[in-house]
């Protein structure tokens, strides 16, 4: 997005000693609102609802894949993975908090699945960039899988080697992403909120390799 390309890029985490020191309250308001579902983003969620997160470069584009997937019941962006407690945008492109852009997916196990959310995930983004995605350049833009449970860390893990065996096939690079159990969520301001359904001309990064992943993740790395 533009902060990054005409900003300062970092490539590097700070140590936790170099992260900004943030606050304790979220620094703006929220309407809690959906633009394009008219859902909550914040909890408490329906009954039977889980959560997913992932970070696959800026967010703007990120969420809109996502909400547009079958049984996602909402969706929100915010900031993930760093140190800095209750982050604004500018202080996350900084690189000086160590968080990554991210979406939070609430989806209805009924109608949808995890795998499927992670057949998205790894078909929507290059995950072999690194601190990078395309043209965005910055450890904002890390690719990265937050998990909710045991399962789910074994699932991302699972697709992780089943998506890395196609991409050698295509003879692209290793897979860079972080997967780690989920750090606390810190949502993004209002305007970054489905950013692509207020700004439908907007800036989107978003692009894949073109390699599919395979379906049946959970049993293609056993």
């Amino acid at each position: 997005m533009l902060f990054s390309l005409f900003g300062a890029h970092k490539t590097a985490l700070p140590a936790a000693e170099e992260a900004l020191p943030g606050r304790a309250e979220r620094p703006f308001k929220l309407s809690g609102k959906h633009v394009v579902s008219g859902r909550s983003i914040l909890p408490p969620f329906p009954e039977g609802m889980e959560l997913a997160q992932f970070g696959l470069g800026c967010f703007w584009g990120a969420e809109r894949k996502f909400w547009q997937a079958p049984g996602v019941h909402v969706t929100a962006v915010g900031y993930s993975g760093g140190t800095t407690p209750n982050p604004t945008y500018h202080e996350v492109c900084s690189g000086q908090t160590g968080h990554t852009e991210a979406v939070l997916v609430v989806f209805d196990p009924k109608i949808t699945s995890y795998q499927a959310l992670l057949k998205l995930f790894w078909e929507a983004h290059d995950p072999t960039q690194g601190m990078r995605q395309g043209n965005d350049i910055g450890t904002q833009y890390r690719s990265a899988i937050y998990t909710y449970s045991p399962e789910q860390k074994r699932l991302a893990e699972a697709s992780r080697d089943a998506y890395q065996n196609r991409l050698a096939t295509a003879r692209l690079g290793a897979i860079t992403t972080e997967i780690a159990d989920a750090p606390e969520f810190y949502y993004a301001e209002e305007p970054h909120q489905q950013y692509l359904a207020r700004n439908p001309g907007g800036y989107c990064g978003i692009g894949g390799t073109g390699v599919t992943c395979p379906i049946g993740l959970e049993t293609a790395a056993e």
